[in-house]
């Protein structure tokens, strides 16, 4: 942080940060200093309706009214008739889960954040290997022949690791992606599946890894299950079959099975690919490659989907309060959240933090029908005021990660970093944690628990991280590696599945409905005309955060969409022209982009756009009816198929904002 007479003035990247090098990411960089910093476009105060919900019309209140009137909403409520939905709003610990006992304390539905996201490989890969949250070091990268990066784009989501990790790595790097990103256009092999073959492909390449005799049969004897019920399914699956039904010329799979196998590898599972019909049988059977290989458990080897923070000893379940709930209502999935949000007898309340449910969620039209409820007690917990808080009755401001202490573990390095207020916030704003902190006062809550101090959470929370004293130490250093050499993932060859060994066949995925094993499946091509419809990450918006920022806004202009030149050409369509996306949920006015990139039978279009800021009045999501994964009551949002031609006149709907 630059600060000049004690005051904030810009927020750079730590030069002594092993990851950042002294530079943030575009994205961040703009949206830091920007939106986020802009006391004008910040909540400064609790906020009540004063008009029509949707019309973002509110009245300033004071803490104690807006909550004692909230609490005495909530006691006429049946607790299992709130519907708590949240997600990673903040990635800061206590930001994203204190406010999780008092959910607990109160007994309210959760809305599972997880299925508008990631669940379904969750799921698939807790069948196979007991965990999806105990990932391979990033350091042991150095000890690696091989990177394999499946469905991720770093230089979208992870620039650092797009600029640093991955083009410093010393072993070949093939990547798995439909889109032709920077990241795969760097790699050194790149394989170009068309959507819905993943499992298809990783059984072609599991089928050349047998026929070349490359299969570790001392790991899969001796650590693994389901090898006998595994290896007949993947006699058919021969490189030329691959390439009938991926895409991926059979000299290329051929080349990549040999590559991986040889090892020792590392497998990076993107989150995009289970994004799909079948997206929990698709990572299932990526997640045989470690196994089948023997590349786990021994330096510069194993797979990566999330490090969780119970890797660095964060007690997850002590800091959301989860010995709170005296009884835990059926989760919802956020697929199903329009729906249960339009039936009064299942939802008379709604609380959304670190969310913005009308421009993330699917079936926005039925969502907003659902949200304009007059009946339905609405809170939106937020730094800004956006497509959600539109239709609040209630808008708590939220303090910004530049404001308060807090706890951070990433997703991808086993590390932990402090986050130190250096600046109050806005007017009233508070954090997270103060803020349900002070709800649970209102509601008559006793519960030491919820009283609990940032402080003395993070300084309980701290007792379990190796090599970290205290709070002020972790400060002082930033950011913090926790182990002296990089960790071997699966040192012991232990995992935790009901049988102690890897499962290639699982009789728990057979009790929940799945086959034991996984299955080389395709999905049909759109047929009709129809296009395949990708919403992957943008390089300037992390999910639908920095959509609100001036400079962003002006460097991404209005909504575009991405196709092949081919599609363009049987369209009689040109770069530049304006098209209309539709499908029966819904439509969506584009600017084309015409791209080698993206292949025949696909569009591309990046999601994360703010539909109250759209000329439209809408965004991708517009277009996504809330199909699901097979696993995890997820999100299929990937499998989103659409029509797409010129467009005609532009009508501004009645109710977009600009």
């Amino acid at each position: 942080m630059l600060k000049r007479d004690g005051a904030v003035v810009h927020v750079r990247g730590d030069t002594e940060h092993p990851v950042a090098r002294g530079r943030l990411c575009h994205k961040c960089s703009i949206g830091y200093n920007g939106a986020w910093r802009d006391r004008e476009a910040r909540l400064a105060q609790p906020l009540r309706r004063a008009g029509r919900k949707g019309g973002g019309a509110f009245e300033a209140v004071s803490w104690d009214e807006a909550l004692s009137e909230i609490a005495e909403r909530l006691r006429a409520i049946s607790p299992a008739e709130v519907l708590n939905a949240h997600y990673t709003g903040t990635f800061a610990l206590l930001g994203y889960a204190f406010p999780l006992r008092f959910f607990n304390r109160l007994g309210a539905t959760e809305v599972d954040p997880d299925t508008i996201c990631n669940k379904a490989g969750h799921v698939a890969l807790e069948y196979v290997w007991g965990t999806s949250l105990d990932g391979f070091d990033p350091r042991s990268a150095a000890d690696a022949s091989c990177i394999l990066v499946w469905g991720a784009n770093p230089s979208a989501s992870a620039p650092h690791q797009h600029e640093h990790w991955l083009a410093e790595a010393p072993g070949t790097v093939i990547v798995v992606d439909p889109i032709r990103t920077p990241t795969a256009a760097a790699a050194d092999l790149h394989l170009q599946p068309f959507p819905g073959s993943d499992a298809a492909l990783a059984f072609s390449l599991l089928h050349v890894i047998r026929r070349d005799g490359l299969v570790d049969e001392e790991f899969v004897e001796h650590s693994t299950l389901g090898w006998d019920e595994l290896e007949p399914l993947l006699e058919p699956c021969t490189p030329a079959w691959g390439e009938q039904v991926t895409g991926v010329p059979a000299s290329l799979l051929v080349e990549a099975a040999n590559v991986y196998a040889r090892g020792p590898s590392l497998l990076w599972l993107g989150q995009g690919f289970q994004r799909q019909r079948t997206g929990g049988n698709a990572m299932r059977a990526c997640g045989l490659l470690p196994a089948v290989t023997g590349n786990v458990g021994k330096p510069g080897a194993g797979f990566l989907y999330l490090n969780g923070p119970d890797s660095r000893g964060i007690d997850e379940d002590y800091l959301a309060g989860t010995a709170l709930a005296s009884a835990v209502p059926p989760a919802v999935s956020q697929m199903d959240l329009a729906g249960a949000l339009a039936d009064p007898e299942r939802s008379k309340a709604l609380f959304c933090w670190n969310i913005n449910i009308a421009a993330s969620n699917p079936a926005q039209e039925r969502l907003r029908a659902a949200l304009a409820r007059e009946d339905l007690l609405t809170v939106a917990v937020d730094l800004f005021p956006t497509d959600t808080t539109d239709y609040a009755d209630y808008v708590l401001p939220a303090a910004s990660f530049l404001e308060c202490d807090d706890l951070v573990a990433s997703y991808f390095h086993l590390t932990i970093s402090a986050q130190v207020k250096v600046e109050e916030p806005p007017g009233e704003a508070l954090p997270n944690t103060e803020i349900f902190r002070r709800l649970a006062v209102a509601m008559g809550f006793d519960e030491p628990e919820l009283q609990e101090s940032d402080e003395a959470v993070i300084a309980r929370l701290l007792e379990g991280v190796p090599g970290v004293d205290d709070f002020a130490s972790l400060a002082a250093a930033g950011t913090v590696d926790l182990f002296p050499e990089p960790v071997v993932q699966f040192a012991e060859r232990v995992f935790p599945t009901p049988s102690g060994r890897t499962e290639l066949a699982s009789a728990r995925a057979e009790v929940e409905g799945h086959p034991r094993t996984p299955l080389p499946l395709v999905d049909d091509r759109p047929a009709g005309g129809r296009l395949r419809l990708l919403s992957p990450a943008s390089q300037w918006l992390l999910n639908d955060s920095f959509a609100n920022d001036g400079k962003i806004g002006k460097r991404i202009g209005g909504a575009e969409v991405a196709i092949h030149p081919d599609e363009a050409l049987a369209r009689g369509l040109s770069a530049g022209d304006d098209v209309e996306l539709r499908n029966a949920t819904g439509r969506l006015r584009a600017r084309l982009a015409v791209s080698e990139d993206v292949l025949p039978g696909v569009a591309l279009s990046h999601k994360g756009r703010w539909p109250k800021l759209e000329a439209g009045g809408a965004n991708v999501n517009f277009l996504n009816a809330g199909e699901k994964a097979d696993m995890g009551e997820s999100t299929a949002v990937h499998g989103i198929e659409v029509e797409l031609e010129r467009a005609g006149p532009a009508t501004q709907p009645a109710d977009a904002r600009r």
